[in-house]
């Protein structure tokens, strides 16, 4: 395992991140909770983990409704030591119960869930705590202020932001500044070769204030594992079967044709395709961490295959100069 500074802050977290979105449901869609990975099969995925050096764990309070949470509570009680190696990251803002405050960023919505949170993690306190997703109800100096509220009181170590642009990151950070709070000291966005659009002003705002960034869905929703094939149906319990949505404008011909030549271009290598596209992110001197998520273990293993295979800029920009061919093709 690799590992890397977390932007300005004192955190050294793997290269590779843990995604517990499964644990108990699959991400917060009220409708998949109860499916995902079970208690046994989130375990292994976890011993898997540390035995891998992944230090980095990443859920929301969202997440199979509190499940995933609960989940890895249970497991940080059950390995001694284990929760002083992990550097925890959980998030707030999405839907937690039927009432109209029960989501958001306001500052009491924050205040009630981080001891939610806390409570099924079994711990004391967060290392990374994110807003999950901007909040158009809630000024960002009030969702500041909170976060900065429970970094005082020893709650969080760090505050960060999730599915926020460049430019809503500029704006956190310069209203921090004005304000006297903790500016945030993480961006997580969706990141892969076939999502590259963060890379047009987010990567410059978290270089230009000190920022780490994480990629999610560094293997786009399981697209980039191959798993998905032209003119055969999604396989049974996949993500497009389950939860199709984030990922539905994916399913072109353009796409087909780019993981074909992505097959061939891991293939060179003697690696397989999601070696070489989980590389492609981390390569990236802009990304801390990707986080991962396997459904079983000897799937983390393959993942971590992505450590050994280097990739120069001009080889980066090489693997994604092809779509654009493919599509005038």
């Amino acid at each position: 395992m690799r590992y890397a500074r977390l932007g300005r802050t004192d955190l050294d977290v793997s290269v590779l991140a843990l995604g517990c979105g499964n644990f108990g449901g699959i991400g917060s869609d009220p409708d998949l909770f109860g499916k995902g990975e079970d208690r046994d099969a989130a375990f292994a995925l976890m011993d898997a983990a540390r035995e891998q050096g992944v230090t980095l764990f990443d859920t929301a309070n969202s997440y199979g409704g509190g499940r995933s949470e609960e989940m890895i509570g249970r497991w940080l009680d059950a390995r001694p030591g284990a929760r002083d190696e992990i550097v925890l990251t959980t998030k707030v803002r999405n839907r937690v119960g039927p009432g109209e405050g029960d989501e958001g960023l306001s500052a009491r919505h924050i205040r009630e869930q981080i001891e939610e949170s806390l409570r099924r993690l079994g711990t004391d306190r967060v290392d990374l705590y994110l807003a999950h997703e901007p909040d158009p109800a809630t000024p960002i100096d009030e969702t500041l202020t909170a976060f900065d509220e429970l970094i005082r009181a020893g709650k969080i170590r760090h505050a960060g932001l999730s599915n926020y642009s460049g430019a809503q990151l500029s704006d956190a950070v310069e209203v921090a500044g004005t304000v006297g709070l903790t500016p945030p000291a993480n961006l997580q966005c969706g990141y892969s070769l076939l999502e590259r659009g963060v890379a047009g002003d987010a990567f410059d705002a978290c270089e230009r204030y000190g920022v780490g960034f994480t990629a999610f869905s560094p293997l786009a929703g399981g697209w980039l594992t191959g798993k998905y094939r032209r003119g055969e149906a999604y396989p049974e319990g996949s993500r497009m079967t389950l939860r199709p949505g984030p990922y539905a404008q994916v399913a072109t011909d353009a796409t087909y044709a780019f993981i074909e030549v992505l097959e061939a271009r891991a293939a060179e290598r003697g690696v397989r395709l999601p070696a070489l596209a989980l590389a492609w992110v981390i390569t990236n001197p802009a990304v801390s961490a990707a986080i991962v998520g396997p459904r079983v273990p000897e799937q983390l293993v393959r993942m971590c295959a992505a450590l050994d295979v280097p990739l120069t800029p001009a080889e980066r920009r090489e693997l994604v100069e092809q779509p654009a061919s493919l599509e005038k093709a």
